[in-house]
């Protein structure tokens, strides 16, 4: 059945608001009273997992065993912080070379040109192909094999002889051999981040008028460092610990090499593996928290989530703009 209504009637009118007439509070739906979900098998896991922790740590604070008080006695020993610097500085060099040299291998591979392509592929099959350890025990005998090196005109006449043993030493054989094989890896993680970026973008850059380097250092590189970074990142992390085979060159000046000859001069291995452990948790510490940063600052804008300091900002526009609004 059709109901007119008159444009004075005491009705509710076609223009009127159907929420705000005489029966709204009584059609007004009901609140929903949200009750969280209960999650008991979490509450149970955790609770497991806090017993089994304190269990462990009370076992290793009272049992003699770890000798703390050892721990404790050669932690910041003279020789032992010595030794950790000496693995941190091959732990930088042997990156920064890597890096470098992984950025050289990444553009070969991606070269138009098939013979760099492919000596690329040999060095990254060759150097991921086989164990470091037994890299290292090469370049601990590379002054055995090549005793002098002749510069000159080959078969014909050389100029300078270099005498291997006065020229590399232990130190820099290990810092060679952990950037050669760091370099494989770094070259697929390079070249990884590079493809990453879309074509549309070189191209779009190209038709601004950018150089080459312009698209490079503005457009391409910002972009690939959000796929770089993670992995550089855990290859760090993972060549501070690689460090401990120098032994195979053999460089025992390194942090595990020094808390190796304590414990043979002390007969007490466990505190010395504990101080050792200790170093390398410090390091590995500050290198995470770098990481978190880099990934920080290179991810601005690759999401839609603001941060909450986005979100501050973003209120404070706001209610600016009400304020002079209501003025």
């Amino acid at each position: 059945m059709a109901i007119s209504h008159s444009g004075t009637g005491s009705g509710t009118g076609a223009g009127s608001d159907p929420g705000t007439g005489p029966g709204a509070a009584d059609n007004a739906p009901e609140l929903i009273q949200a009750v969280p979900l209960r999650r008991p098998g979490r509450w149970i896991a955790a609770a497991i997992v806090i017993i089994l922790l304190f269990l462990f740590l009370y076992g290793a604070a009272t049992n003699s065993a770890y000798d703390w008080s050892t721990y404790g006695h050669y932690l910041f020993d003279k020789r032992v912080s010595k030794a950790a610097g000496v693995t941190l500085s091959l732990t930088v060099l042997a990156m920064f070379f890597g890096i470098v040299l992984g950025v050289v291998l990444a553009v070969m591979r991606l070269s138009p040109n098939p013979v760099l392509r492919y000596v690329s592929f040999g060095w990254l099959w060759f150097f991921r192909g086989t164990p470091v350890y037994v890299q290292l025990v090469f370049w601990g005998l590379l002054v055995v094999i090549y005793k002098q090196i002749d510069l000159g005109i080959p078969f014909v006449h050389q100029f300078a002889h270099i005498d291997t043993q006065n020229l590399l030493t232990y130190y820099w054989l290990a810092v060679i051999g952990l950037a050669l094989n760091e370099s494989a890896y770094m070259a697929e993680i390079v070249r990884a981040g590079l493809t990453s970026v879309d074509e549309g973008q070189d191209e779009a850059a190209r038709a601004l008028g950018m150089s080459w380097g312009q698209t490079m250092r503005r457009i391409v590189l910002p972009q690939a460092m959000r796929v770089i970074i993670p992995p550089t990142g855990n290859e760090l992390i993972s060549m501070l610990k690689t460090t401990s085979l120098v032994t195979a060159v053999p460089l025992t000046t390194e942090l595990y090499s020094r808390t190796r000859d304590l414990a043979v001069e002390t007969f007490n291995p466990i505190p010395m593996l504990l101080v050792a452990s200790t170093w390398y948790l410090f390091f590995t510490s500050i290198l995470m928290i770098g990481q978190f940063y880099l990934e920080r600052y290179f991810a601005r804008g690759a999401s839609r989530k603001m941060s909450v300091r986005q979100l501050q900002a973003l209120a404070d526009a706001q209610g600016v703009g009400n304020q002079k609004g209501l003025i």
